[in-house]
């Protein structure tokens, strides 16, 4: 089954419109907690020790983000596209260091799957547009994703580890900073889908833009196929989150897993690292796919 692209709904305009006024009227803003004074841009982000770099054994085709704070969500005042529903409070989040793929999982990847196991393939597995071996795989439902982790010994990232990983710890609004780049992601940049300033109409290779690498060298973060999460989706989950490790809520009375990061349909306002979104369990579209991560090793 191949699932609509999913829109945000018009209350989401609403209140965007409400916020919008009650902040033309006044100085008062949303409480939210103490957050991190923003990097220069100029300035790369050291992310962590280079001691703990060298000791870390790194697995192919992975990245590593070390334990520590991050900023995760919005803030209203520096990111007027945010939306006011799903991504506040911005709020400080710990979490214990992890691995996550540099690459979407690739067509490639998930045949070797296939072939393995006997599980059924991508819905899209036969369709020129979304077949090509470099490309991400789409066309896969949250379960499918999930088997292919375990398959391959990792798991699906928690929103909180794939927003972190996509950002850094600053709470910049996309992977390279503050500043929108067109020419460092793959989006609907001219509302067309003819791939006017990225170069791909659809999905391109998992290994491009490197240009918009975040802060620890995922590629694609923003942009190209939106990815499946581990969690449940929940709009009000960061008032209630615990501060350390969250997994998101137990359960979902909608149904609905979330995922992260948009795609090559989307528009610049879906182009951002707290952007948040959701489909059906069984959801199979042509905008989502995944990419995995695992448990880094304690530090001793």
């Amino acid at each position: 089954m191949q699932a609509q692209v999913p829109f945000k709904s018009l209350i989401h305009v609403i209140v965007i419109l409400m916020f919008a006024l009650y902040g033309c009227g006044g100085d008062e803003k949303l409480p939210i907690e103490e957050v991190l004074e923003p990097t220069d841009e100029t300035q790369p982000i050291e992310e962590f020790p280079k001691d703990e770099e060298n000791t870390i054994e790194i697995p192919d085709g992975m990245v590593f983000v070390p334990a520590g704070d991050f900023l995760m969500g919005s803030d209203l005042d520096k990111d007027p596209m945010a939306d006011p529903l799903d991504e506040l409070p911005q709020h400080k989040v710990y979490l214990d260091a992890f691995f996550i793929d540099k690459f979407e999982v690739s067509n490639a990847d998930y045949t070797k799957f296939v072939k393995a196991t006997g599980h059924r393939n991508s819905i899209f597995w036969d369709n020129p547009k979304f077949n090509h071996p470099d490309q991400p795989v789409v066309g896969v439902t949250w379960g499918d994703a999930v088997a292919y982790a375990e398959w391959i010994g990792k798991r699906l990232p928690t929103e909180a580890e794939w927003e972190k990983a996509a950002r850094g710890t600053d709470g910049r609004i996309w992977p390279w900073g503050n500043e929108f780049d067109p020419t460092k992601c793959n989006f609907d940049d001219e509302g067309k889908f003819d791939g006017h300033l990225d170069g791909f109409a659809m999905a391109a290779p998992v290994d491009s833009f490197h240009q918009g690498a975040s802060p620890y060298g995922a590629l694609n973060m923003v942009g190209n196929v939106a990815e499946w999460v581990s969690d449940w989706f929940d709009t009000d989950y960061y008032s209630v989150s615990p501060r350390e490790n969250p997994k998101g809520p137990k359960n979902s009375g909608m149904g609905k897993k979330s995922w992260r990061g948009a795609s090559w349909f989307a528009g610049l306002d879906h182009m951002r690292c707290a952007y948040r979104d959701y489909d059906d369990i069984v959801a199979s579209g042509q905008i989502i796919g995944f990419r995995c991560a695992m448990d880094a090793p304690k530090a001793e």
